[in-house]
């Protein structure tokens, strides 16, 4: 039992990341002497099941609006560099969130709720809710949100990142501004200077504007 185990450690070792390796290392140690035979292997397998596979992206439950998230790139000397959470992309975000404070755009003013039973939502933003469909692409991490009759069945697919609390959703940025300047005409007001929000990442490459999201 022991040498089939030492087998198994050894595979593993290859086969996992570091972090991976740490983990199933505590269990198999653990699971050497917790018993013999079919039963302990057996135990093995469904406890690896659990490593392995993990859980699926979910979205479920309510979210609150926390701030424009923006991604871009830039290649120098021939390397492609992301600029998520440099001072580059830092600085058009607060450029973002105060065209959007004026449209009432701003933390504590947007919600959406997501009900992964039927894959619905409603996005909350002031006095006005906006309802629509979505799915969540595990493999790709990749959301598409779908708008119901008062969006004229507005669609957009970004990427996605989520946590237990926390989820950040990002398109690229024209059909952000897309989607704002239908948010902004359904809040009343002029939508004629959310086009420019597209143009604030002139000479960067992969523009994408999304949505800082916590539960």
């Amino acid at each position: 039992m022991k040498r089939i185990l030492s087998i198994l450690a050894l595979a593993l070792a290859v086969s996992f990341s570091a972090s991976a390796q740490s983990a199933l290392g505590g269990l198999l140690s653990n699971l050497a002497g917790a018993g013999n035979g079919g039963s302990t292997l057996t135990g093995i397998v469904n406890s690896l099941a659990g490593v392995v596979y993990s859980a699926p992206i979910s979205l479920n439950g309510t979210y609150s609006y926390n701030g424009v998230a923006v991604s871009v790139t830039s290649s120098e000397g021939g390397v492609l560099q992301n600029l998520a959470g440099s001072a580059v992309t830092s600085g058009i975000e607060g450029k973002i969130d105060e065209k959007l404070a004026k449209w009432g755009i701003k933390p504590g003013m947007m919600t959406i709720t997501f009900n992964n039973e039927d894959n619905s939502f409603v996005w909350n933003i002031g006095k006005i809710s906006l309802p629509g469909t979505y799915k969540v692409g595990d493999a790709e991490k990749t959301v598409t949100l779908t708008f119901g009759k008062t969006m004229q069945f507005f669609s957009m697919t970004g990427t996605l990142e989520s946590g237990l609390t926390e989820a950040k959703m990002l398109f690229t940025a024209n059909k952000t501004a897309g989607f704002l300047k239908k948010v902004v005409n359904q809040l009343g007001q002029s939508s004629s200077e959310v086009a420019t929000i597209a143009k604030l990442a002139d000479g960067y490459d992969n523009y994408k504007i999304g949505f800082k999201l916590a539960k």
